[in-house]
């Protein structure tokens, strides 16, 4: 499968990687939360990690690890979790794997949920630093004797800042700390970021993963190019034979068995019909970006966008270098004075006003009274937030509608009414 295309390896991954039983190409949903042990000591040894074996649904079911076989391809890792949604992932990998004392760095310009947890870890005792990600000099002024790891978005959410990501994971390596991605906006085929030396890998599967806004689901992937037997955290039960796989075995154990946020696999058989269109949508989404944000930086009655596919973005050059095969389907913008964003997001007929990003469907809302209303004036001015910003998560519409649907908006007359 290596020397095939991308959409044909996502189109076969399912029904090559996972042998779906008589015959089918997908894989069955398994409904079933327990599974039958002919052998008693088959139970025994799958309970103390000596052979692989699915024993109860909350840590695995054949859906859900034919979905990871798949995720685990797709970034070419060493293997991968699967959760109930994003944010999961992220918490339950980070409470696996933290303790009260340890230091983490990360990206201020995270997104506003993702920003809330690392307030929630920062009150179990984890010290957090949020520094500027997109110049490297940040990061080294940030680290401390107990930093654990460097935690960053490959482009931010709204604002679209683009994380200095080849530069991070150089000083990570050097540092021996972890290096953590969050995907979700730039997923393959746009970035790879093992190649960026990655450790690990999160993704929200309900974005483009899935695509079609009907199902919440969450990854983390290990490359495995962390040392994990360098990581102090490792509890000496999860110590398994095989090094690679401390960090993974850890996470499944204490962040999915005892957190408990499976993914179900009626949800795990849509994720993965959705990755088989996943670079003919990332494609056209991407198309559309960079169109709608020419159109957009052109027009009068715009003050400014904010998009990495344009010249005049702070990390443009960046963003050529790291995403060479699109810049993503996010971007932002401001009216001028005189537009009142409420009024203008209702002149939209086509675009729909909704929290949600990666669809099909353009989206678009205010951001700083709904996403990120729960911030201080001050924490939305240093992630770029301002208060008149809308974003748009643009989908695979005809470009020539979504640009008319746009125009029409400008040319009502705001009155103030």
């Amino acid at each position: 499968m290596s020397k095939q295309g991308f959409t044909t390896r996502q189109v076969h991954a399912d029904r090559l990687l996972n042998t779906p039983e008589h015959g089918g190409v997908h894989t069955s949903t398994s409904n079933s939360v327990l599974f039958e042990f002919s052998d008693a000591q088959g139970i025994i040894d799958a309970f103390q990690g000596k052979r692989a074996a699915h024993v109860y649904s909350r840590s695995s079911s054949p859906s859900v690890a034919a979905l990871q076989n798949m995720l685990n391809d797709l970034e070419g890792g060493l293997g991968a979790l699967c959760f109930s949604t994003g944010m999961s992932a992220i918490s339950s990998t980070l409470f696996s794997l933290l303790k009260a004392g340890d230091h983490l760095i990360v990206s201020q310009y995270l997104f506003g949920n993702t920003r809330s947890f690392f307030d929630t870890l920062a009150d179990y005792g984890v010290q957090i630093t949020f520094a500027d990600v997109t110049d490297i000099q940040n990061i080294k002024e940030a680290y401390l004797p107990n930093t654990k790891g460097v935690y960053t978005e490959t482009v931010a959410n709204p604002v679209t800042q683009v994380a200095d990501l080849r530069a991070i994971g150089q000083y990570c390596e050097e540092r021996n700390i972890l290096f953590m991605v969050d995907n979700t906006m730039t997923p393959p085929p746009l970035f790879y970021a093992k190649d960026l030396k990655a450790s690990l890998i999160f993704c929200s599967l309900t974005k483009y993963i899935s695509g079609h806004g009907n199902v919440l689901g969450g990854a983390v992937i290990d490359t495995g190019l962390f040392n994990w037997k360098g990581f102090g955290n490792i509890k000496s039960a999860y110590q398994v034979a095989d090094e690679a796989q401390w960090g993974l075995t850890q996470i499944k154990k204490k962040g999915l068995r005892d957190l408990g946020a499976t993914l179900a696999p009626q949800s795990a058989t849509a994720i993965a019909l959705g990755m088989e269109t996943l670079s003919l949508r990332l494609a056209r989404a991407c198309e559309n970006s960079q169109k709608l944000a020419m159109f957009l930086d052109n027009h009068p009655k715009v003050k400014h966008v904010f998009y990495p596919g344009l010249a005049s973005h702070p990390q443009h050059f960046m963003a050529r270098e790291q995403l060479k095969r699109g810049y993503g389907a996010i971007l932002s913008f401001t009216l001028v004075d005189d537009i009142d964003p409420v009024q203008f997001l209702n002149a939209l007929e086509l675009v729909i006003c909704a929290t949600h990003l990666g669809d099909n469907r353009t989206l678009a809302l205010p951001v700083a009274p709904t996403i990120y209303f729960e911030n201080t004036a001050e924490e939305r001015e240093a992630m770029g937030v301002s208060d008149t910003m809308i974003r748009i998560s643009v989908g695979i519409e005809d470009t020539d509608d979504l640009i008319k649907d746009f125009s029409s908006a400008f040319e009502r007359k705001y009155t103030g009414e």
